[in-house]
């Protein structure tokens, strides 16, 4: 088994979805990169634009500028890029006992990291909800503040009062 930590550097985020490289693939089931590319090209229909698609070359050297040193070595053709679904529909087709392992070892990754997003979507939802209150109690606050505030004006200049009832014959 690979340390779950080797496998989680290997998937990027490319056009709003996780996904992992071809290369990276084919190094983690222990096969030549193109033999996988054969076998997915032979596979086609299992292979649907969402499972699977080839990067553009500007995606490329974006993604190759990420990495301080270059270990990419010289490709002639651009990247292959499988989706979560993807990777799950090479296990059959690189029907090894190995390829069966590292698979469901990705399986597992890819659901901790969509846990781990899911969780961090709650927190933030709830971070908005405790500012909402926060702003809420702050205007509130304000608010109690300039009543105090008038009140002790009032307090500290009063206005003469006309008095209400009957005159006294005295006055």
């Amino acid at each position: 088994m690979l340390p779950d930590e080797i496998i989680m550097s290997k998937i990027f985020f490319i056009r709003n979805q996780k996904v992992m490289l071809d290369s990276d693939l084919a190094e983690l089931y222990g096969v030549e990169t193109r033999r996988l590319n054969e076998q997915v090209k032979r596979n086609s229909s299992r292979f649907p634009e969402d499972f699977m698609f080839q990067l553009s070359q500007v995606e490329y050297e974006n993604l190759k500028s990420q990495f301080a040193t270059s270990s990419w070595g010289g490709r002639r053709k651009l990247p292959f890029v499988f989706t979560e679904h993807g990777a799950l529909m090479l296990s059959s087709v690189l029907n090894s006992e190995k390829a069966i392992k590292v698979n469901i070892q990705i399986m597992r990754i890819f659901t901790r990291i969509r846990e781990m997003r899911t969780n961090n979507l709650s927190i933030k939802l709830e971070l908005e909800e405790i500012k909402k209150k926060l702003t809420n109690h702050d205007k509130n606050i304000e608010l109690v503040s300039n009543y105090l505030d008038e009140l002790i004006e009032k307090q500290d200049n009063p206005k003469p009062r006309k008095q209400i009832g009957y005159k006294r014959k005295n006055e």
